[in-house]
Formats: structure tokens, C-alpha cells, sequence
């Protein structure tokens, strides 16, 4: 049986491996899709980069030391400010930068302390938002991109067939109508992965300004507080 296989005609074995379907690549569906797919890839770049960029900004902005408040509190108390201000300023948090407006103006009205601190925390929220908004238009924008794509493949495959006349082609509408698809699974996948990082980045977000709240409120009560700080400044 071997022996037969290697015996036959060469002509015979090419003819046989040009019936072999040929397998289909990302890469080819990518230059299938023309030149919308260049559009796609780029947003699914930036899409990528402010995904990840975020989530290491989020991540970092929510460690912060669990005695924090509490060294804050007696230091507050002891009336050592300087310090309290030199620890908030050594601790990278939006948290220790919250706390830091604070207690840079005990000795004010709490009423105008309370406000300086919300101020402080709005300017935080906003850092951390950074690059989510480009992030939603990416999830919005790139299956219409997609589906351009789609339309504009099944325009050039009725426009192939109304050329071809009498000889029409299978081909002719499979081509457009396999452009087309490319594009939409393209679009599709790009706006998946900018829908769910926006929204997972947006949850992140939402637990760490829930921190920021509690700390802020934790902050507050402490400036209530009778302490050392207080008598300091009436004296």
C-alpha cells in the first residue's frame, strides 16, 4: 500500500493536495477586513493600554497602611500637626492626600475644612477617571465601525455582481459578505473588551471612593473630638 503511494503520479498528489480546504488565520481575516481592521486594531490598542494603565493606577491608590488613621488620630490628639502632615505627604494615596488638605487647616472652621476635603476628593476621583471616558467611546464606537465595515463589504459584493452582468459568480457575493463579517467580528471584539474594562474599571473606582468617603467621615469625627490639637489653637 506504501509502495503504491509512493509510486503515483506527481501530477495526481498536487491535484489532490489543491482539494485540501485551506485553513483559515487570524492574520488573513485581519487583511480580509481592509482597512477598517487597521482602524479596529488601534483602538484596540488604546482600548488595551488605558485598561491596563488604570487598573495599575486603581491598584496602587488603594494600598495604604491599615494603621493610618490610626497614627493620624494621635498625632491629631497629641497636637503634633507637622508630623501628621509629613506622613500624609509620604503616603502615595488619594486617601493620605485627602487627609493631608485636612489637616493643613485645623484651626478653621470645620465647615470650610469639610468642604476643602470634598474639593480634594473630587480633583482624586477625576485622576482616576482619567482615560475611562475614551474608554466607553471605544466600546460604543467600535462595532459601529464594525458594522460600517459590513455595510460597505455587502455594497462591493451587489456591486461585483451588477458588473458581472450574466456571468455572475458565487464568489463575487461571497467575497464582499466574508469582508463584511470580518469587520463585524472585528468591531465586536474590540467593543467587548473597552464594555467590560470600562465597567470593571468603574466598579474599582466606585469601592475606592467608598474608602475615601469612610476615611474622610473617620477624619471629620476626629476634628469633633476634643483633643490637644483644639486646645492648642483656642489658647
Amino acid at each position: 500500500m506504501l509502495t503504491t503511494i509512493l509510486q503515483a503520479d506527481p501530477a495526481i498528489i498536487q491535484e489532490a493536495a489543491a482539494d485540501i480546504p485551506e485553513k483559515m488565520s487570524l492574520l488573513k481575516m485581519a487583511v480580509a477586513g481592509g482597512w477598517l481592521m487597521i482602524v479596529l486594531l488601534i483602538l484596540s490598542i488604546i482600548a488595551i493600554y488605558i485598561l491596563g494603565n488604570r487598573w495599575w493606577a486603581i491598584r496602587k491608590a488603594s494600598k495604604i497602611s491599615p494603621d493610618f488613621m490610626k497614627d493620624i488620630h494621635e498625632m491629631i490628639h497629641e497636637g503634633k500637626i507637622k508630623a501628621a502632615v509629613a506622613l500624609c505627604r509620604n503616603t502615595d494615596s488619594p486617601i493620605a492626600r485627602l487627609i493631608e488638605k485636612g489637616v493643613e487647616r485645623i484651626g478653621r472652621p470645620l465647615n470650610d475644612i469639610q468642604a476643602a476635603v470634598e474639593n480634594m476628593g473630587n480633583v482624586e476621583v477625576a485622576r482616576l477617571e482619567k482615560g475611562l471616558p475614551m474608554l466607553a467611546t471605544i466600546a460604543g464606537g467600535a462595532p459601529m465601525i464594525g458594522f460600517l465595515g459590513t455595510v460597505i463589504g455587502m455594497i462591493q459584493a451587489f456591486f461585483n455582481m451588477s458588473q458581472a452582468g450574466s456571468n455572475i459568480d458565487i464568489t463575487l457575493l461571497s467575497g464582499g459578505i466574508y469582508t463584511a463579517m470580518v469587520t463585524t467580528v472585528g468591531g465586536l471584539f474590540v467593543g467587548i473588551i473597552a464594555y467590560f474594562g470600562y465597567n470593571y474599571l468603574t466598579s474599582k473606582i466606585s469601592d475606592l471612593v467608598f474608602k475615601m468617603e469612610s476615611n474622610t467621615i473617620e477624619f471629620m469625627d476626629i476634628l469633633y473630638e476634643p483633643s490637644k490639637a483644639t486646645d492648642k489653637q483656642s489658647a
